[in-house]
Formats: structure tokens, C-alpha cells, sequence
């Protein structure tokens, strides 16, 4: 949230989501790690920098990175960390017997995605490549306008 550079912020989210897809593998969700990986920071991220590129005019550079209240945030986030930590630990979910994980494997999520699912999968790739086309549909009017 504290760079400037608009592109430098998006390779951040992809980092970001990278660290969430470590996060899954770690948590042995293997199917949803690589989908992780392979939606969001391959195709997502990757339309998000394209769109970024193709869109953004020149901008001048602020003055100051921070806020001058930034104290307060500060003090606010720690409030708030803590409540969501003492909610966390009193939880019965954390002192709860642990239950041994559901019996699906990924051949079984790719059978459904390639057979009950596959529609949808279709309209999303199309959504996706509507967006880059409309980011580069935008970026060309704005080259012909100067």
C-alpha cells in the first residue's frame, strides 16, 4: 500500500497471491494451490499489469507517502488485530478435535470441472479475454486522441 508506482503495486499482488498459494500447499490443498497459481497470479495479475500498461496516462508524483494522521491507523490496526486475535484464540473451532480431511483428489475436481463445470470455466477464459481486449480497445483511443 506505500509504493508509489501503480505497476510496482500490481507485481506486489502477485507476489502476494503467490504467498497464498505457498500458504494452501502448506495446508496440503494441493488442487487449490495450482489453481491459485494458474488463475490468479498466471492469467489475473498478468491482465491486471496488461491493463495498467495499456491505460494509464501520465501521472504526476504526490508529495507525501504518508498520511499526517497515520498515528491514529496505526494505533486503529493494532486494536483491531488484537480483537481478531482474542476472537481467534477463544474460538471453539481452535481447541476443537481435529478431523481427518475429506477423501477427494484432484483427478476427481478435474473430472467435474471437465464435465459438470466446464461451461463455466468457458465463460470465465471468454470474460478474460473480453477484458484485455477492451483494455486495449481504451488504449488505443487514448493514443489517437493526442
Amino acid at each position: 500500500m506505500s509504493l508509489r508506482n501503480l505497476v510496482h503495486c500490481a507485481l506486489m499482488l502477485m507476489v502476494t497471491l503467490a504467498g497464498l498459494a505457498a500458504i494452501y500447499l502448506q495446508l496440503s490443498a494441493q488442487f487449490v494451490a495450482f489453481a491459485q497459481g494458474l488463475i490468479y497470479v498466471g492469467a489475473v495479475a498478468i491482465l491486471i499489469v496488461f491493463a495498467i500498461l495499456l491505460t494509464r496516462g501520465s501521472e504526476p508524483p504526490r508529495e507525501s507517502r504518508f498520511s499526517a494522521t497515520w498515528v491514529v491507523g496505526v494505533v486503529i490496526a493494532g486494536a483491531v488485530f488484537g480483537l481478531l486475535a482474542a476472537v481467534i484464540l477463544s474460538s471453539r473451532a481452535v481447541t476443537s478435535m481435529i478431523r481427518p480431511p475429506p477423501e477427494v483428489t484432484v483427478r476427481q475436481i478435474g473430472d467435474q470441472l471437465m464435465g459438470k463445470f466446464v461451461l463455466p470455466l468457458e465463460v470465465i477464459g471468454l470474460l478474460l479475454t473480453a477484458a484485455l481486449i477492451g483494455a486495449v480497445i481504451i488504449a488505443m483511443h487514448e493514443e489517437g486522441k493526442e
